[in-house]
């Protein structure tokens, strides 16, 4: 359970519907996320997290997929049920296998192990990997 209100369309402002309008008419969707009518309790934190959200996610050197799973990789790395779920599904319209996404969850798991053990280890990182600037 949130651990405040969701502000539901007909209950907002006019700031928080300004930012509802946006995410429905971008995404194309009757109603906006839970994610977002919580964050609505705050109407400068929703309005600066979906404008980052909004700008970031689109496509760019990387991909539409690409970027959700990242977005998995992390949402599962911290925990995030709920970003963990709403990425997947969104990474599963964009054509995401099951195959896809439990091959990124094991590189990820990898990674975190890895990651662990040259930390733990403190290893030095070899000069070949550094940037080499002119």
């Amino acid at each position: 359970m949130a651990l405040l209100r969701s502000i539901e369309y007909a209950d907002a402002g006019p700031e928080v519907r300004a930012v509802y309008d946006d995410i429905k008419a971008r995404r194309q969707v009757a109603d906006v996320n839970n994610f977002w009518k919580v964050l609505a309790n705050d109407p400068a934190t929703l309005k600066r997290t979906w404008e980052e959200v909004r700008d970031v996610m689109v496509p760019g050197a990387l991909d539409a997929l690409t970027k959700e799973l990242i977005y998995i990789a992390v949402s599962a790395t911290n925990g995030c049920e709920y970003c963990s779920h709403s990425h997947t599904a969104s990474a599963r319209r964009q054509g995401m296998s099951d195959a896809m996404l439990a091959e990124v969850l094991a590189v990820t798991a990898l990674a975190n192990k890895t990651n662990r053990l040259a930390n733990g280890y403190r290893v030095e990182v070899d000069a070949a990997f550094r940037p080499q600037f002119d």
